[in-house]
């Protein structure tokens, strides 16, 4: 029996300081690195800019992609070559789908908030409930 060509997830964090022209770019070149290499490009999901967990370059949000494809190993390498050195890549992450898994949701993730500004905006959590109840002494407790 033949193997099955693997499938990647590719999910990809760009950089929101650069131009329109060269995140396009950076996308049409991951599309033609597969091609050229034998591979395919089954899903290519855009996510739109979305606010990171924390800053990377002094940049707090960046445009995420997530492609899945097919290729050989040897196009793993030339992908992490290029994206790693590439001025508009922020993050990237290449992970094999294990068979049987099932597809992604054809909507995007939800925007989840960075836990820092819950904490600037008053919350600050257990820890500063505590500190509170400290302050007003037992008397104020129930």
């Amino acid at each position: 029996m033949p193997a099955q060509t693997p499938l990647y997830d590719l999910v990809l964090l760009l950089s929101t300081a650069a131009s329109d022209d060269d995140r396009a770019k950076m996308l049409t070149d991951i599309q033609s690195a597969v091609a050229t290499a034998g591979g395919s490009i089954e899903r290519n999901q855009e996510w739109g800019r979305r606010p990171m967990t924390y800053q990377i370059n002094h940049q707090a949000e960046a445009e995420y992609h997530l492609l899945q494809f097919t290729g050989p190993t040897t196009l793993l390498e030339s992908l992490s070559h290029s994206l790693g050195i590439a001025d508009s890549v922020l993050r990237f992450r290449i992970i094999k789908v294990i068979p049987g898994t099932p597809p992604p949701s054809d909507a995007a993730p939800p925007i989840i908030a960075p836990a820092a500004a819950g904490a600037a905006a008053g919350g600050g959590g257990e820890r500063a409930e505590r500190a509170e109840r400290a302050e007003r002494g037992p008397e104020h407790d129930e």
